[in-house]
């Protein structure tokens, strides 16, 4: 018998060292937006005693969580009932290896011509070319984020 439960919505967490910077580049990157928190929320909860003054911080002039940014799709992009997410969450580490999960952007039909064109667009936006693949008639270049995490296009 198969399970009818509804399908799991996706968020993506990534562990680095400056969660809102990276969140900046990454929604550049895919095109997506930055999640705006309630900064009257966040005062609300800091008020009550729920949260502390060392758990919030600014950035680009607007009250957010020490613990992370979040992206999503722009409002109006053709994605799932409940929106794929990815958050930015501080850790106190450095990456160190190779990453065990890697992202693949693609997009469809775009041709050699077109790959190139959006790599200069990642590495202006601070991305770093590691190398590239092929494999038949399939092609991919891979980057680095500027915390180093790998990914191809």
């Amino acid at each position: 018998m198969t399970d009818r439960s509804p399908a799991y919505g996706l968020q993506i967490c990534v562990d680095c060292a400056r969660p809102h910077d990276l969140a900046d580049w990454w929604a550049e990157a895919l095109r997506w937006e930055v999640e705006v928190p309630d900064e009257d929320f966040i005062r609300r909860m800091v008020a009550e005693g729920h949260a502390t003054e060392d758990e919030i911080t600014t950035h680009h002039g607007r009250l957010v969580w020490v613990a992370g940014a979040a992206i999503g799709p722009p409002p109006g992009m053709t994605v799932s009932q409940d929106r794929p997410r990815i958050l930015f969450q501080p850790v106190p580490e450095a990456k160190t290896v190779k990453n065990r999960v890697h992202w693949d952007l693609r997009e469809p039909g775009a041709d050699d011509d077109r790959r190139a064109a959006e790599v200069e667009r990642l590495v202006a936006l601070g991305a770093t070319r590691i190398g590239s693949g092929r494999q038949g008639p399939f092609g991919w270049i891979v980057l680095a984020d500027p915390e180093g995490n790998e990914f191809c296009v």
